[in-house]
């Protein structure tokens, strides 16, 4: 299960929240977690860090919501007939990953996994919009967490 991970640092903020941005072999440990579980394999994501003015602009404009966000998901669709293994992007702005960390009581290294985990799944076409394909999202996340050896987020 192969992930190639072009990771984006586009966030130049406070030195205590770049610090805490998970390094580019993290990201490939916990998106490799992802396609093992989902037993898929050889696919490339784009992982870009923002501060939180990116993330709201860009969650305004793809989902009229006008705040920044944890992660934003842009799965790729390459035209008919033409071969590409990039599954697509994910902006994960890393003021609100470590603010909802501290909130949460969670580490923040844990609270990325989580949200590069859920952001992925996004990526593969599953949602949370109503309870049934919540559960179902919640559920994968837990058991791709657990092989990490991180709790469950959600309790």
């Amino acid at each position: 299960m192969t992930a190639t991970i072009d990771c984006q640092q586009a966030y130049e903020g406070d030195a205590n929240i770049a610090d805490a941005i998970p390094s580019p072999s993290m990201l490939e440990t916990w998106v490799n977690a992802v396609f093992e579980y989902e037993g898929i394999h050889d696919h490339e994501v784009t992982i870009r860090f923002t501060d939180e003015e990116e993330s709201q602009s860009l969650n305004h404009e793809y989902r009229g919501k006008d705040k920044p966000t944890n992660v934003l998901s842009f799965p790729f669709e390459a035209p008919p007939g033409i071969p590409i293994n990039l599954l697509g992007d994910l902006v994960i702005c890393a003021p609100v990953i470590s603010r909802e960390a501290e909130e949460q009581h969670k580490q923040v290294s844990a609270h990325y996994a989580h949200m590069t985990i859920h952001g992925i799944l996004h990526l593969l076409g599953y949602d949370h919009i109503d309870d049934a394909e919540a559960e179902e999202m919640e559920a994968k996340e837990i058991d791709i967490l657990a092989t990490l050896g991180i709790d469950d987020p959600y309790q």
